[in-house]
């Protein structure tokens, strides 16, 4: 019998951009399988609130061919999805504000044996494209203003 390596990927994944893309295709490099853990609102306090629910971050984030299965996080504890994958390898996203020896500090004292890794970071490909969600928000509200009607040329 042919052991797997499963690898488990997280984030928040709102308004997918090429960053998420270039992060889950990278994480998948770790292993066989990768399975990505889509944040519930209440986990997201690092930065404001995902503007999509979760359930649609999560069918967005398992449509993409990189992406074996998505998952919703627990909304209390975010070791749970990890408890029941039982990972062999962790990605971390290149920009997220995870320390890679804290999160092995926290899997080590629950019984969770896996490695901890970086994905790289991706530079834009071409003039004005967009890597983070942050970003695209702000375009919205510099281009089509707070009221989200186009402003005049």
């Amino acid at each position: 019998m042919v052991q797997m390596t499963r690898v488990v990927a997280q984030g928040t994944f709102d308004l997918l951009h090429p960053g998420h893309v270039h992060y889950l295709e990278d994480a998948a490099t770790h292993g066989d399988e990768l399975h990505a853990i889509v944040a519930r609102r209440t986990n997201v306090t690092h930065k404001p609130e995902p503007i999509l629910c979760a359930r649609q971050r999560r069918d967005m984030v398992e449509a993409l061919a990189a992406v074996d299965e998505a998952h919703l996080g627990d909304p209390e504890d975010v070791f749970v999805p990890i408890e029941r994958l039982d990972p062999d390898v962790i990605v971390l996203g290149f920009d997220q504000h995870h320390d890679e020896a804290d999160i092995a500090a926290a899997l080590d004292a629950r019984g969770i044996d896996c490695r901890v890794e970086r994905a790289s970071g991706r530079e834009p490909k071409y003039e004005d494209e967009l890597l983070s969600s942050g970003d695209i928000v702000d375009r919205i509200l510099r281009e089509r203003g707070e009221d989200g009607d186009a402003t005049p040329s």
